[in-house]
């Protein structure tokens, strides 16, 4: 889960630091149309806002957000950029990581060359289980071609988290193609995970109480007590009655102890961690 969370965290500043970098060429260049790109950029970053704390989002959502981002990149590069999504809409509830096609169409502008005489043609379809994002393959001479950048390695590394259903990257002479896989069912139900580490919680939770119960009982055990017996040696020491309460106080004592540390307690912690080992191994395909 600590892996997951710091893969999503770091998309957000990823996306903010090259869509700011767009823009301030965008200002140089057209500030009418820098304009636009605010404002379309602000409902870009709304949708990375909600949808960064989801393991997966519906394939539709994905493709609208995507088409959204698309128009930013047509209002750069205008000509120079030409994009076709998928003629079928049927994606029977098809789930895929979230900011996903960004990231890979990102990955597309950085490592190729993009202008009007050799404009990048990106095509978005489906094919045999796979969310596909192809472009015409035309590097750019000054990136080092060995490097996937932060983006790609990123979804990569989301799905190997997720499902055992790898990313797959091809590359010919012509083209260069990424698939990621749509996820379609759990093979266990993941709330099954939440619930477990929610019950953990409350367990952890009522454990410290527990604790915190017990020492407060050893201290006023151990405040009393002393007080008990100078007050009977003080006024009638023939007749030792702090005994008493120290040892009947003490017996209780004693009880309240071990059902604070004793068996009955390790039994569920040790069966709370033996089911989230268990579904470590949830796996979506």
């Amino acid at each position: 889960s600590a892996k997951f969370e710091s893969l999503k965290n770091q998309i957000d500043p990823h996306f903010l630091f090259n869509s700011l970098n767009v823009l301030n060429s965008l200002i140089e260049e057209n500030p009418d149309m820098a304009q636009d790109f605010t404002t379309s950029l602000s409902k870009i970053y709304r949708y990375v806002l909600e949808q960064k704390d989801k393991e997966l989002v519906p394939i539709e959502e994905e493709l609208d957000f995507a088409k959204i981002y698309m128009t930013l990149l047509e209002m750069r590069f205008e000509n120079s950029i030409r994009f076709s999504f998928p003629e079928n809409t049927d994606f029977n509830e098809g789930k895929v990581v979230p900011l996903s096609l960004q990231l890979m169409l990102e990955n597309c502008i950085k490592h190729n060359i993009v202008s009007e005489q050799k404009p990048l043609h990106i095509r978005i379809y489906l094919e045999n289980g796979y969310l596909v994002v192809e472009n015409n393959l035309q590097k750019k001479e000054t990136l080092n071609q060995e490097r996937k950048g932060v983006g790609l390695q990123n979804i990569v590394n989301r799905y190997t988290i997720l499902t055992k259903r790898n990313v797959l990257i091809e590359e010919s002479k012509e083209h260069f193609k990424v698939k990621i896989p749509v996820l379609t069912k759990q093979i266990e139900v993941m709330e099954t995970i939440n619930t477990t580490n929610d019950n953990a919680y409350l367990k952890a939770q009522k454990r410290v109480k527990d604790i915190k119960e017990f020492y407060g009982h050893l201290i006023t055990y151990c405040l009393i007590i002393p007080l008990l017996i100078f007050i009977n040696l003080y006024t009638y020491s023939d007749f030792l009655w702090f005994f008493f309460p120290m040892f009947g106080w003490g017996i209780g004592l004693s009880i309240h102890a071990f059902t604070t540390f004793g068996y009955g307690k390790d039994w569920e912690e040790k069966k709370i961690k033996e089911l989230m080992e268990k579904n470590k191994q949830n796996n979506w395909e």
